[in-house]
């Protein structure tokens, strides 16, 4: 017994049953194929097409026009609740996706969460005023596992490298500064600090998986890298709030130092020979380009200031 074919080779496609809808209307082929904005010959070849599929004559034609026969006219009943549920399901599929446009799940780096992402969640909601964001504030590592798992539309992450599994863009550019209270001895230096000594010495740090940690790793590597951490904070402002108090030494964004350091609360310390740059990026899902809000969003991210 030879198996039944798929259904996609038994059933006419949708295009052939509106035309065929069409032509049961207009009382004409040509009618009908210049309503749907194709050619005479194109229609006839989708009616002929479905009557081999079908196994049956729908049309007969005639100088004075195209009648549906027996068959066709059962076969356009049929056709109508087709179109009909198809037009349904496009509906819904509409509705979904404007819902999904209503929503954008945002996961962000501590430091472009903080000084980066609140401007341009301004711009967007400008454009896109009925957008809902929901925003997630956390280390790189876990904003890269977050947009991995498909909990969030988009992620900004500051490590050097992007995991397997996302694509990314370069959206800015960074810089890590070494940072003291005034009275810290680094302070009243007159050359730059040598990176051997920064890794030797105990520093107010970014918890693992931070991007801040990630750059700073990798710059001291060969410089016997970094020594136990003074302290170990899992935000931004409270490594800075040590700082300030004179604990010790810290690293962080220049983005998150800019008041301390024209109030000159803090005093920034050149490090020789470390390369202490970094690119910001936003992340997504490998081959699969954000779309809607998230889209919008990244193209926000690449405007001038």
């Amino acid at each position: 017994m030879v198996p039944d074919l798929p259904l996609a080779h038994r059933v006419p496609d949708l295009g052939a049953l509106e035309l065929l809808l069409a032509v049961a209307r207009l009382g004409s082929l040509g009618a009908a194929a210049r309503q749907l904005g194709i050619t005479q010959p194109a229609a006839s070849s989708r009616i002929r097409t479905m009557e081999v599929r079908l196994g049956v004559a729908l049309v007969d034609r005639s100088p004075r026009g195209s009648t549906l026969t027996a068959e066709g006219a059962l076969v356009t009943d049929w056709a109508r609740a087709v179109v009909d549920a198809a037009e349904a399901f496009d509906a819904a599929a509409q509705a979904l996706r404007g819902r999904r446009d209503s929503r954008l799940r945002v996961a962000a780096s501590m430091t472009i969460a903080e000084y980066l992402l609140p401007g341009w969640l301004v711009a967007l909601r400008a454009e896109r005023p009925g957008t809902a964001v929901s925003l997630y504030a956390e280390n790189s590592a876990a904003v890269a596992e977050r947009v991995l798992a498909h909990e969030a539309d988009l992620g900004f992450v500051e490590g050097p490298a992007v995991p397997d599994g996302l694509d990314s863009a370069v959206i800015a550019r960074d810089r890590l500064v070494v940072a003291v209270a005034p009275g810290h001895p680094w302070a009243r230096r007159r050359g730059e600090l040598p990176p051997a000594e920064l890794a030797a010495t105990p520093l107010i740090l970014r918890e693992r998986g931070s991007g801040t940690r990630q750059v700073l790793d990798a710059a001291l590597a060969a410089h016997g890298g970094l020594a136990a951490p003074l302290m170990e904070l899992a935000s931004t402002t409270a490594v800075k709030a040590a700082a300030l108090r004179g604990v010790g030494p810290c690293v962080l964004s220049e983005l998150a130092l800019v008041a301390e350091l024209a109030a000159r609360q803090l005093v920034a310390v050149p490090v020789a020979g470390a390369s202490l740059d970094r690119a910001l990026r936003a992340v997504w899902p490998a081959a699969v380009r954000p779309a809607g809000p998230a889209r919008d969003l990244l193209s926000l991210t690449r405007s001038p200031a």
